[in-house]
């Protein structure tokens, strides 16, 4: 391991130790039990480089090379969150919940209208209430992860976000959970999200990313979702926030029987970000559906990474990822799907397509398909390219301008991937700041900060 790593390394290794005590008294036993072990892990792995082929197009070292500030003391908000926030979604009826630079907002409302026996509430108090679920489920999907930033999470991470929607309970509403960076200093958060929807259960959740100042922040989230026997989840990562943040998200999916989830990643705005997608179809006739859309300019830097692993035979996924880069924007896509040795019956489909506006724009993209049988109907493919000359020349003819005609042109090339958000309203609000986007105006929410 090279010097540089190994600096950053010790350097997040002794930010752990000086404030070890702090951590552990946070959360319960259950959730502290899994330090060492990332810690070991860490240590082995190392924040990962380029010389990594999943991390071939991102490095990861810039993300953590500073001397970041990291709250290990939750800093209780000064002002009402329900009143500086406003969602922007027209007849978007949610439970609304905040995070905090990670921590879980001391005075969310959640108790009124949640069905009976559902759980929204702060990871690190969840840990201490709930041990049995702790035990069956948290860091489990984690736990293997080949990508040290994962454990360095799992070894820093004080709160987040704790879902739990017992069997046979729907949950009408979406949960949206806003996530707020708010620092007059530069800053890390480390966050964990466990979410756990039993047999037979629905549930969506909404996540919306966003930032409060200017600052510069790095942003390093674990999620993992347990969706057991014919469970239905639907998840919504919302990313609008200012060039200053770099991001990693790395997202576990774990699917039973007959289960289904539907993922869409939609980066609105964002500086640097990297999105991991991990899913794992664990029992027979489990569907998974990943979407994801990323619009770049200037600088920007987006990479979506996945890797669905159909361990069982019988089951579904579908995958979909479409950029457009402006300006000298970098956008990456890397997508694994593993049909594993008795997986028959698999059928799975990838795509991943993009358009450069400019010369200077650029696009990295590797599908992968690695099939151990015979009977599965599987496919993947890519393309690159800039807008149909023929059809700017059509729309052109009938007395649009080009600027507009242009602007129809990418509006249509987004729409596969908008009309797979099954909240109607959210559809329609994300497609009003996706035609924003392409006017080059920037879309914020109440009370978020976005800067070029």
């Amino acid at each position: 391991m090279d010097t540089i790593t190994q600096t950053l390394e010790q350097a997040y290794l002794s930010r752990y130790n000086d404030n070890a005590e702090l951590i552990n008294a946070s959360c319960g036993a259950t959730m502290n039990s899994h330090r060492e072990a990332a810690r070991e892990k860490f240590e082995a792995l190392g924040i990962p480089t380029k010389a990594l082929e999943d991390f071939l197009y991102t490095d990861m070292q810039p993300f953590f090379n500073h001397d970041y500030h990291i709250d290990f003391k939750r800093t209780p908000e000064k002002t009402d969150l329900y009143q500086v926030f406003k969602c922007d979604v027209p007849n978007l009826n949610s439970h609304l919940v905040f995070t905090v630079n990670g921590w879980f907002y001391e005075k969310n409302l959640l108790k009124q209208g949640l069905p009976e026996g559902v759980i929204i509430e702060s990871l690190a108090e969840a840990s201490k209430n709930h041990p049995e679920l702790f035990e069956k489920y948290y860091n489990q999907q984690a736990k293997e992860s080949e990508d040290g930033t994962v454990h360095l999470n799992t070894l820093l991470a004080q709160d987040g976000l704790f879902i739990y929607v017992p069997k046979n309970v729907v949950v009408e509403q979406p949960i949206q959970i806003i996530n707020i960076l708010n620092s007059q200093d530069e800053l890390m958060s480390n966050q964990r999200g466990l979410f756990i929807i039993e047999e037979n259960a629905q549930a969506k959740v909404l996540v919306c990313d966003h930032t409060e100042t200017h600052n510069h922040y790095v942003s390093n989230h674990v999620r993992e979702i347990f969706a057991a026997e014919s469970a239905v989840f639907d998840y919504y990562l919302i990313e609008n926030q200012h060039n200053r943040v770099k991001q990693i998200i790395s997202t576990f999916i774990d699917q039973e029987a007959k289960s289904n989830v539907l993922g869409n990643i939609i980066t609105l705005h964002n500086g640097v970000t990297r999105n991991n997608s991990y899913v794992k179809l664990s029992g027979e006739h489990a569907e998974a559906h990943l979407y994801g859309m990323a619009l770049t300019d200037k600088d920007q830097h987006i990479d979506n990474f996945s890797f669905i692993d159909h361990a069982v035979k019988n089951c579904t996924s579908t995958e979909l990822f479409k950029y457009v880069l402006d300006d000298n924007s970098v956008g990456a896509f890397r997508g694994r799907i593993l049909v594993r040795e008795g997986a028959t019956k698999t059928m799975a489909y990838q795509t991943n397509r993009n358009i450069l506006m400019t010369n200077d724009a650029k696009m990295y993209t590797k599908p992968q398909l690695e099939i151990y049988n015979d009977d599965v109907k599987c496919s993947h493919g890519a393309t690159t390219g800039q807008i149909d000359e023929d059809a700017l020349f059509y729309l052109r003819a009938r007395g649009i301008s080009e600027s507009e005609a242009r602007i129809l042109l990418m509006f249509a090339f987004c729409d596969d991937v908008l009309e797979n958000i099954r909240l109607e309203s959210l559809r329609e609000r994300i497609k009003e700041l996706v035609e924003k986007r392409f006017r080059g105006e920037l879309s914020k929410c109440a009370g978020c900060a976005i800067c070029n």
